[in-house]
């Protein structure tokens, strides 16, 4: 694989996903195994040409020869295309670049609740901007997804409790976001949008490890206590994911109690009604 030599990618050191990609870049040998640096320790040479506010939030890639900086998307397709070049005519179609440059942001907007860091927020000065549009089309694309799949596993429920209307799921999961965010928001109207980020993370990645058992119930056929117990075992760690991303959030356990008050509320309401 073709290395893209003396360049350099300046990556966030808070930032989970980005030091997995960047390394992934070094590993592979699409750049020099030094090509990846956190802009938190910045070499003091790139600082005259790099945009320190802009590579917070779009990745920046120095060319250590001649200083010239690129950011986001673009960053990303240069070091891409030339390890693989079938890739470059497509890198820079003006459509695709358009289109991967709203992926790319909705991602980096939101980088810190799919993945949070391990530690409080604030290590650095610079912080990822906030752009509430990002955030919302995040809770809106989650919201959907995991009630498309959580409506597929309900049939897989059918022996056990009512399967409901098409439109359920979604209700539930909306409902959800609503009632979580009233709650947030009495406690700490600060953080209301960083937490329902991370709760539709944890909602969404609960929904994604149930999508392998639809899959395969079109091919084989379990018991319904199977679907059970897995429903509860996902339900499980979403629970425990929750405490640790509340604590991370400074949050403490009453999101959690809410949280799971609301779906026993809800369970409930779905055996009686």
């Amino acid at each position: 694989m073709k290395s893209l030599r003396n360049h350099t990618i300046l990556y966030d050191a808070e930032c989970p996903m980005c030091m997995m990609y960047t390394k992934a870049f070094t590993t592979v040998g699409m750049l020099d195994k030094t090509g990846a640096q956190p802009y938190q320790q910045m070499p003091t040479e790139f600082c005259p040409f790099v945009d320190q506010r802009r590579a917070v939030n779009e990745i920046a890639l120095v060319n250590n020869d001649t200083g010239e900086v690129s950011y986001g998307i673009h960053s990303l397709f240069k070091v891409l295309g030339n390890s693989v070049p079938l890739f470059a005519p497509l890198f820079a179609w003006k459509p695709f670049i358009w289109l991967m440059t709203k992926v790319y942001a909705f991602v980096s907007y939101n980088r810190k609740v799919i993945i949070p860091e391990g530690k409080q927020a604030g290590g650095c000065a610079l912080q990822p901007d906030f752009k509430l549009h990002y955030r919302i089309a995040y809770l809106i694309f989650t919201w959907f997804f995991t009630g498309l799949i959580l409506t597929k596993y309900a049939v897989l429920l059918k022996d056990a409790m009512p399967v409901g209307g098409p439109h359920r799921e979604y209700l539930i999961c909306g409902g959800q976001v609503v009632f979580q965010g009233l709650i947030i928001s009495l406690l700490n109207k600060e953080k209301r949008w960083e937490y329902l980020g991370n709760m539709m993370t944890i909602s969404f990645a609960g929904a994604l490890v149930l999508l392998p058992v639809v899959l395969l119930s079109g091919i084989f056929t379990f018991p319904v206590l199977f679907y059970v117990l897995y429903f509860l075992g996902v339900a499980g760690l979403m629970f425990l994911e929750h405490i640790r991303r509340t604590g991370l959030l400074g949050l403490g356990y009453i999101l959690t109690m809410s949280w799971v008050l609301y779906r026993i509320a809800i369970l409930l309401w779905i055996i009686y009604k």
